[in-house]
C-alpha cells in the first residue's frame, strides 16, 4: 500500500519533441484575436507539458515588434519579440524558434503563456499551459479508508475516498468535505488552476502548536467535465500531511513536478 504514493507513471517525452495540434486554437488580447490557427504544434521545453508554437502566417491582430535579442529555451535558440495588439504592447511576450531549434517549429511563434489574457482550445479556455496528449487524468471511486494527521492533530478520517491519478503527479485522495474536521483549518484567499481540472474554489490552512501550515488542502466544487468525479471533493497536500491509507501511512513524496498544492 505504502508504495502507491510514491510510484507513479513518469513523464517521458523528451525536451525538443514536437507534435502536431489537432485542434484550433486562439490567443486574445482585451478581447483581441492576437492569432486564430488550426496549425499549431507541440513543442516540449521540459518533460511535464509542452508549449504551442503558432505559425506566424495565422497571426490575426497581433503584431510582433523584434527586440533584438535571441535567447535559449527549453527546445532550444529563439529570438524575443515584443507584441502589440492596437494601442496595447506586451513587453517580450513571443519567441520566434531560431536554427538549432526543432526544424518543425524553426520560423514559428512561441508565446508566453501570460502574455495573453485568454487562450482557448476550439471554443474552451485553457488556464496554465497546453494540456499534454500524453498526460492522463483518472478520478476513481475507491473503498480506501483515508485519515490525514499533522503535527499529532487528526484532521480527517473518511471511510472512503476519491483517487485523482495524474502522470507524473503523485495520487491525489479527495475526500468528502463531512468527513474534514474544518473548525481547525483557515481559509485563504489563495486560489490556482489546472488544465486538466479547472479553477479551485477553496484553500484552507492549519494552524497548530507547533506552527503555521499554508495551504495545505483544496477544493474544486466545479471542475472541468473530464475531471468530474472530484466535484465538491476536497485533497491534501501529501507532501506536506502525514496520509493514512487503509491504516498505512504513506512515505510524502519529494521532488514532485508541477504546480504548488492542487
Amino acid at each position: 500500500m505504502g508504495d502507491e504514493s510514491v510510484l507513479h507513471p513518469s513523464l517521458i517525452v523528451p525536451v525538443g519533441h514536437v507534435e502536431p495540434v489537432p485542434r484550433r486554437v486562439r490567443g486574445l488580447v482585451d478581447g483581441h484575436v492576437v492569432f486564430d490557427t488550426r496549425r499549431a504544434r507541440y513543442v516540449w521545453e521540459w518533460p511535464g507539458y509542452p508549449q504551442y508554437s503558432i505559425p506566424p502566417e495565422d497571426l490575426v491582430e497581433g503584431t510582433l515588434i523584434d527586440d533584438g535579442r535571441t535567447g535559449k529555451l527549453g527546445a532550444g535558440p529563439a529570438r524575443r519579440h515584443s507584441l502589440r495588439v492596437r494601442d496595447a504592447v506586451r513587453e517580450g511576450a513571443a519567441w520566434i524558434w531560431q536554427d538549432g531549434a526543432p526544424e518543425a517549429v524553426v520560423g514559428t511563434v512561441r508565446f508566453r503563456w501570460d502574455a495573453l489574457d485568454r487562450w482557448l482550445e476550439e471554443d474552451e479556455p485553457v488556464f496554465v499551459h497546453p494540456r499534454s496528449p500524453y498526460t492522463r487524468v483518472d478520478a476513481l471511486r475507491s473503498s480506501s479508508a483515508v485519515r490525514v494527521e499533522l503535527d499529532g492533530v487528526v484532521l480527517a478520517d473518511a471511510p472512503h475516498c476519491v483517487k485523482l491519478f495524474e502522470t507524473g503527479l503523485p495520487t491525489r485522495y479527495y475526500l468528502d468535505p463531512a468527513h474534514i474536521n474544518w473548525p481547525l483549518l483557515r481559509h485563504t484567499d489563495n486560489v490556482t488552476q489546472c488544465p486538466y481540472k479547472g479553477t479551485t474554489s477553496g484553500y484552507w490552512s492549519f494552524d497548530s502548536e507547533a506552527g503555521t501550515h499554508e495551504n495545505i488542502l483544496w477544493a474544486y466544487d466545479f471542475p472541468t467535465v473530464q475531471s468530474s468525479g472530484i466535484a465538491g471533493l476536497a485533497a491534501f497536500y501529501n507532501e506536506y500531511v502525514d496520509l493514512y491509507v487503509d491504516g498505512v501511512l504513506l512515505p510524502r513524496p519529494t521532488g514532485t513536478p508541477g504546480v504548488p498544492p492542487r
